[in-house]
Formats: structure tokens, C-alpha cells, sequence
């Protein structure tokens, strides 16, 4: 039979030990407007990709992923031009 693994203590941590909150802290820090919350970084896409699962010959993957980063954009590009939009 298997025993109990040991319970790790915590330990106490005084408040006033707290980090200064420095003006990097706050560039970093959540935005709201009112109660909305104000999202950083890249903006929602008008058209969002779809994830699939799509079954290629291996020979092929391996080619589309040697031609460097961003393959599976090029793959997409590719798609859009074969089907004319």
C-alpha cells in the first residue's frame, strides 16, 4: 500500500514585505473603462481561422514545414487560390 505523500507547509508571508509598485507595474496593469476591461495586444480578427484536422501525405507536411514559420498561413493563401477567393 502506498503512503500518504507529505503536505508541503506555507509559509507566512508579512503584507508590509509586499513589492513596491513601480511605474512598470502599472504600464503592465489591466485598463478598464468604467467596468469594462480594455484588451491589449492584437486586435479580434475580421475573419478568424477556423481550427481542423486535415489528413496530408506525410511527404507533403514535411515539405510545407521546411519551408520555414508561417507555413500553415501559406497553405491557407494556397487554398484561397485554388478555390478563387
Amino acid at each position: 500500500m502506498s503512503e500518504n505523500k507529505r503536505v508541503t507547509p506555507s509559509t507566512w508571508v508579512d503584507p508590509d514585505d509586499a513589492p513596491e509598485l513601480t511605474d512598470e507595474f502599472f504600464e503592465r496593469a489591466d485598463l478598464y473603462d468604467g467596468n469594462k476591461l480594455i484588451r491589449r495586444g492584437r486586435p479580434k480578427a475580421e475573419h478568424h481561422k477556423e481550427p481542423v484536422t486535415l489528413r496530408v501525405d506525410a511527404e507533403v507536411l514535411a515539405a510545407w514545414r521546411a519551408s520555414g514559420k508561417g507555413w500553415q498561413s501559406r497553405i491557407n493563401a494556397e487554398l484561397r487560390k485554388a478555390l478563387g477567393i
